[in-house]
């Protein structure tokens, strides 16, 4: 075999690993989700090639980075958020106390008699050290507990449209993960409204909690059916996540009658306002599938309803976390 053979056929085997993009014709069945995505599809993609695909053009791009971007957003305001908690800052200090300034410094170094005072910093911080007057950490929770829900979701969801492609086995899987970590979000975003409103009525409080996440467990184990994932129940989804936020009317009522004569509670209305109009506009392109059902294939890279159902989600999460900062604000410095 002569030099030029080797190389054409090193070409052919390296051509092989590529992976094209198909068109909705030649999806398996559990991939035919939206018959008005006509082309760009991966299908049965290692997870390597799956993960690297996250910088290249295909019709999940969108959808990956748009909640991708939504959760490094959450990350940051939860690390913002942390850096304020006392309990936090003490610790931060006591650590940056015990460092030696002097990087060659090895343990030997340090006398026994200064062991007693870093140990002692990290129960006490210094008396010079002026603190803010913050929250103490404990009263903060529910507010951490939304934060989280909302990144596990968004990560989740990037997550399932990175790699759905891999498998059918997979796909399944990471839809269920999807559902899952929607339902989570919705559950947690439930904690710090009423927690903060309710504080001083803990059976309220236990009875809309309660409530919601009894509602958010029935979801889950209703969409972890295989059957409940295709696209044709697309809309009893969506009823299913309307329903556990339309159980939030309940408790808001209630609110609005405890705390009509606050100047502070309009402002929350007006954020909680706009997370439910972003949730309920989001939800409708997620089940009318507009524009690309008017256009099929025109907005297969760019544009398609889910892409816009995950800008409108990330909008109601911002929201609902400035209506939850006002809460925790408002509402939880006061007590009871």
């Amino acid at each position: 075999m002569n030099k030029s053979s080797i190389k054409s056929s090193k070409i052919e085997t390296e051509t092989e690993i590529v992976y094209p993009l198909m068109s909705f014709e030649d999806l398996p069945e559990y991939m035919k989700d939206n018959e008005f995505i006509l082309n760009h599809y991966r299908v049965n993609w290692p997870l390597k090639q799956a993960f690297f695909s996250l910088f290249h053009w295909h019709n999940e791009t969108l959808n990956v980075w748009t909640h991708l971007i939504g959760f490094f957003v959450f990350v940051g305001l939860t690390i913002g958020n942390m850096m304020q908690v006392p309990e936090v800052m003490d610790f931060l200090n006591a650590l940056t106390w015990s460092v030696p300034l002097n990087p060659g410094a090895n343990a030997s170094n340090i006398s026994a008699m200064d062991t007693p005072k870093l140990v002692d910093l990290m129960h006490s911080p210094p008396q010079d050290m002026e603190r803010p007057p913050l929250l103490m950490a404990e009263t903060r929770w529910p507010f951490f507990v939304f934060l989280a829900g909302a990144m596990f979701c968004l990560l989740s969801s990037s997550t399932c449209h990175l790699f759905g492609c891999h498998s059918h086995r997979l796909s399944l899987q990471l839809l269920q993960l999807d559902y899952v970590g929607i339902t989570v979000m919705i559950i947690t975003s439930f904690f710090p409204p009423i927690y903060y409103i309710f504080q001083c009525n803990p059976l309220w409080q236990f009875v809309y909690l309660g409530g919601v996440t009894t509602m958010g467990v029935f979801t889950i184990i209703t969409l972890l059916s295989p059957a409940l994932s295709s696209g044709k129940f697309r809309s009893f989804r969506a009823f299913l996540f309307m329903s556990m936020g339309l159980f939030g009317l309940i408790p808001a009522v209630h609110a609005v009658i405890l705390n009509w004569d606050k100047p502070q509670f309009n402002a929350t209305l007006v954020y909680e306002s706009v997370m439910a109009l972003s949730y309920l506009i989001g939800t409708m392109f997620y089940v009318t599938r507009i524009p690309e059902r008017w256009k099929p294939g025109w907005f297969d890279l760019a544009g398609h309803s889910h892409q816009i159902f995950h800008c409108f989600v990330i909008m109601g999460a911002l929201a609902h976390y400035n209506a939850a900062q006002l809460f925790l604000e408002s509402w939880g410095r006061a007590g009871c």
